[in-house]
């Protein structure tokens, strides 16, 4: 059986989103931008919640097509809210219109998405060598610059502890236990 990271032990949804995409690194814009909304509806819940939910997330916001999402009126917000598979949180829900929009102006301004945000990291993943998950940051100064700048820009649910866990997911980082079989993987993959 192969070690990983403890806080994945949880369910199989954990497990597979541990081994599958947690740490690998992210260049598609749409799944950038589909971690940024899951990360901002994860903020106060455990992740497991959200990935429960992540497939009527999909479907309620259309695939995170932030061309679309930029442009939900009024009446699709309610809607929304009204949505038992998604998190109904009337902040959460606008922010990731919001910033769908800003997520936009930045695609324009830089080309890409990508091109801005790895940009914290100098296009490269930062690999950390943890032993136990206690020794895992919260956030970091790269997490805290790149949360005062996505406000500036005017993101809403930016907060560097936020943006870290985005980090982690995008594998911006690596943050997998030095003794987890995808701490290795992904090194040796050439990924990072």
């Amino acid at each position: 059986m192969s070690t990983r990271c403890g806080w994945s032990q949880g369910s199989e949804l954990m497990i597979n989103y541990h081994d599958t995409e947690w740490g690998l690194p992210l260049h598609n814009d749409r799944k950038l931008f589909e971690f940024l909304v899951l990360d901002c509806f994860q903020a106060g819940l455990s992740w497991e919640i959200v990935l429960k939910k992540r497939e009527s997330f999909r479907s309620a916001f259309d695939d995170f097509n932030p061309e679309l999402i930029s442009k939900y009126s009024r009446r699709k917000i309610q809607s929304l809210l009204k949505d038992p598979g998604i998190i109904r949180n009337r902040l959460k829900v606008e922010s990731a219109v919001s910033n769908a929009a800003i997520f936009l102006k930045l695609q324009e301004e830089f080309g890409s998405f990508d091109t801005y945000i790895w940009r914290f990291t100098e296009g490269k993943t930062i690999v950390n060598s943890w032993k136990r998950l206690s020794e895992i940051p919260a956030n970091t100064p790269v997490s805290d610059t790149m949360s005062r700048e996505l406000k500036k820009k005017g993101f809403r649910f930016a907060g560097s502890t936020i943006c870290y866990a985005f980090m982690q997911a995008a594998g911006m980082v690596n943050d997998h236990v030095v003794d987890c079989f995808r701490y290795r993987e992904l090194i040796e993959s050439g990924s990072q």
